[in-house]
């Protein structure tokens, strides 16, 4: 059987709802520990309760850690996957992360749950077992980090919670999911086309994710700029255009060095240079904004933080962003 270790972070699938009070907090004793009988159906599987925390409480540094600690865990032993139980507040950016730093082609699978362990319907179980399920897959070998929910398989670059209680809530918007789990197997259809993949044992730079909306104020930009930040991301309106009030904070960045990265508010579609207008694509990348292609503005917060803790000028940020 494959040798699977299961990495518990915390999240509402190892929490419990209190009947007479409603309320749903994490308990002395993980409630997937319960689920370890039918998972050793599956695969020979080790259970590993590295964090216990809500996923609002994860940071960067418990994500770089969760990194640190896996690939030690492939190091020194015989893995064949690693999935990761995990709060689906963050876990399309913790997803994102491990997948920017995970370097060989073992399965590394993230999953959670919408309901609580003993609420009607709960989901964290069959999510649990799907994704060990998966890991011991063969196919899902050197396709990175992936999130298995309600059966589908996707992309950890790719994926993102789109209902805020709805157990269907992860999607691929455009994209859809890399492959399904059904009662015969897994079944992957598609493939992944560029994969990256950086080498950093740490986060320190400071990026701020601003979203843009009608009549913004250039005084939140010059705000930011006084944080003494290293990097900023603007998830953009429409194809990539801003406000022409803000352009003239965004030339005061751009002097300063400081990368700008734009991604789009919308929930399908990329940025590109399109409208020349004053704050139009086409002017703000003429003047240095960098465009990526299709990431949403918390992964590309992540990638700017890695890229720049790596020391990479403003035209290696720009061909990294490139790559999507």
């Amino acid at each position: 059987m494959k040798k699977i270790l299961v990495i518990h972070t915390g999240g509402t699938i190892a929490m419990s709802e209190d009947k007479d009070t409603g309320k749903v907090l994490p308990g002395e004793v993980n409630p997937l520990h319960e689920t370890y009988a039918l998972l050793s159906q599956v695969a020979e599987v080790t259970m590993d309760d590295f964090l216990n925390l809500p996923s609002p409480h994860i940071t960067t540094e418990h994500m770089i850690e969760l990194s640190n600690y896996i690939h030690a865990q492939l190091v020194q032993n015989q893995l064949d996957g690693v999935v990761v139980t995990h709060g689906t507040d963050t876990l399309e950016e913790t997803a994102y992360l491990l997948d920017l730093l995970h370097g060989n082609d073992t399965p590394i699978i993230l999953t959670g749950a919408m309901r609580s362990s003993n609420e009607l319907g709960a989901d964290g179980p069959h999510n649990l077992i799907s994704s060990v399920r998966v890991a011991a897959s063969d196919e899902a070998k050197d396709k990175g980090v992936l999130v298995v929910f309600n059966d589908e398989i996707h992309t950890a670059k790719n994926v993102t919670k789109t209902h805020t209680s709805n157990i269907a809530t992860f999607q691929s918007p455009q994209y859809g999911p890399l492959g399904i789990v059904t009662k015969r197997g897994v079944h992957f259809h598609h493939n992944l086309v560029n994969k990256e993949h950086y080498k950093t044992l740490g986060l320190s730079k400071k990026v701020v994710l601003l979203k843009a909306y009608a009549g913004m104020h250039k005084e939140l930009l010059q705000s930011v700029r006084n944080m003494q930040i290293d990097g900023l991301v603007i998830e953009a309106l429409g194809q990539g255009n801003l406000p022409p009030a803000l352009v003239e904070e965004v030339e005061a960045f751009l002097r300063e060095d400081i990368p700008i990265v734009l991604v789009s508010r919308c929930f399908n579609g990329i940025v590109q240079d399109i409208y020349s207008y004053d704050g139009g694509g086409k002017q703000l990348k003429d003047k240095g904004v960098i465009f990526t292609n299709g990431l949403n503005g918390p992964k590309a917060r992540l990638k700017l933080m890695v890229t720049l803790e790596m020391d990479y000028q403003m035209e290696e940020i720009r061909e990294a962003f490139l790559k999507n």
